[in-house]
């Protein structure tokens, strides 16, 4: 399999330093392929693209595998009944239950007039117009419509006291004992599996949101791989964990090939940093270290790789106890190298305010090396210099303080105007004249953490 290589195309810059990606198609425009039947937009060629790869887990979570040419498969599923009934849909967990009841009813309503047949039931005799000198097996059952409706009225326990089994027929009154039973079984069965496929987490999955794209930028001084999680219920999910895979073809040192092979990202199993509170979007951090299978893959190496990222979500619901997984998967054409996810909480009055409209949404960060985590060590560069340099404002800042109402403004601009420093007057000034040369001047001389913003945070 051989891959593809290509060219990635940067986004109109939305401010110093930064680039913004606002929607999944916008994001697969800045790691798309810029060219056109194999040549670039300038006319030169270059390498062949990263052939297409079938998705092992789709983004809804499924799995996208078929199996084929299995032995005895109808035996082993129906061995397990109620879990076939469980998984199959729900049309046609109804059209089998409902042909159930239909052909328990018809079976022993062809019993019980059989059983009047050969009694004679339906040929009697009668005197005069009057009652029938011979007493019948089953009281009013002259017909097969007749018997149907006594099976109908026997299993669903309707009685309406106009038919009845007589001490006449021994055979009779057992095969309503057998219905009995039948019918008992047939309606346990059927509750039980309704109420077991409704009660399922399965469907609590759709409200555990994953973000479109991942993205690989440094945090803490490290090139780490980060994707966002989000709840859309208000009820929690209790022992929330999350894992990750990635799943490449690999060969063996004797030759042997393996289409799928899996390898664990570490997102802080050893401290505990996967057991996740998860309140308000999270991002998921796995620092690609020297134990990472993304170590020795560069900005470069992204555009040509072959792999995919699953990612899983696991925790109990908190109405029922029962676990929940969600899953979802990043191609390598979906990871975002130099890209920082916007920020989705705020902090308001009385509350934290969640923003999902910025959910999927990333800016791009300068300066962010586009070399592997291993030529960093290797190198031992230093990847934030300090202090940072103007161009290096971060963007979570410049949209906590665009962001604030402007009938809020004027008060906040009396009380740090009254009680700051000159440099803090200086930052409410650049608010209101917006301008990125000022912002830039500003920057070289305030340390951006000594001033407080109460109305939204930089998270």
């Amino acid at each position: 399999m051989l891959p593809r290589h290509g060219w990635s195309r940067r986004q109109p810059s939305a401010g110093p330093g930064y680039s913004i990606v606002s929607t999944e198609e916008d994001g697969h425009k800045v790691s798309a392929l810029g060219s056109v039947n194999g040549h670039s937009r300038n006319g030169k060629g270059h390498a062949p693209r990263r052939k297409h790869r079938n998705r092992f887990v789709k983004k809804n979570g499924q799995c996208n595998v078929y199996f084929a040419n299995l032995s005895n498969k109808s035996q082993r599923y129906m061995a397990d009944i109620f879990t076939t009934c469980v998984d199959t849909r729900w049309r046609y967990m109804l059209m089998i239950f409902s042909a159930a009841f239909l052909a328990s009813w018809l079976f022993f309503g062809f019993l019980f007039w059989c059983i009047a047949f050969f009694h004679g039931d339906l040929n009697a005799p009668v005197v005069g117009g009057g009652p029938s000198l011979l007493k019948p097996c089953i009281m009013h059952v002259n017909s097969f419509l007749g018997a149907f409706l006594f099976s109908v009225e026997t299993q669903t326990t309707i009685g309406y006291g106009f038919r009845c089994v007589t001490e006449e027929c021994p055979l009779a009154i057992m095969a309503v004992v057998v219905q009995s039973i039948v019918g008992c079984v047939i309606d346990s069965f059927m509750i039980g599996t309704i109420m077991a496929k409704m009660a399922r987490p399965k469907k609590r999955a759709q409200t555990l949101l994953f973000s479109h794209h991942a993205v690989i930028s440094v945090r803490d001084g490290k090139l780490c791989l980060m994707w966002r999680v989000g709840n859309l219920r208000r009820s929690h999910i209790v022992e929330a964990h999350v894992r990750a895979q990635l799943i490449k073809p690999y060969m063996t040192e004797e030759g042997e090939y393996l289409p799928l092979d899996q390898r664990d990202l570490n997102v802080g199993y050893d401290v505990g940093l996967d057991r996740i509170f998860l309140v308000s979007p999270i991002i998921i951090v796995h620092e690609i270290d020297e134990e990472s299978p993304l170590y020795g893959i560069g900005k470069e190496e992204l555009e040509t790789e072959n792999f995919e990222i699953v990612v899983i979500l696991e925790g109990m619901v908190e109405a029922t106890a029962m676990t929940t997984q969600a899953r979802s998967s990043y191609l390598a054409s979906e990871i975002l190298w130099g890209h920082r996810f916007e920020p989705v909480v705020f902090e308001e009055k009385n509350h934290y305010k969640v923003d999902y409209s910025r959910f999927h949404k990333t800016y791009e960060v300068a300066g962010t090396p586009c070399c592997s985590a291993r030529e960093l060590q290797e190198s031992k560069m230093t990847i934030l210099p300090s202090p940072p340099p103007p161009s290096a404002f971060c963007y979570e800042n410049e949209l906590a303080l665009v962001s604030q109402d402007e009938d809020e403004d004027d008060d906040e601009v009396g009380v740090v105007l009254g009680g700051s420093t000159k440099e803090e007057g200086g930052v409410i000034q650049m608010m209101d004249f917006g301008s990125h040369l000022d912002l830039e001047r500003l920057q070289a001389t305030l340390p951006l953490d000594t001033i407080s913003y109460r109305r939204e945070s930089a998270i």
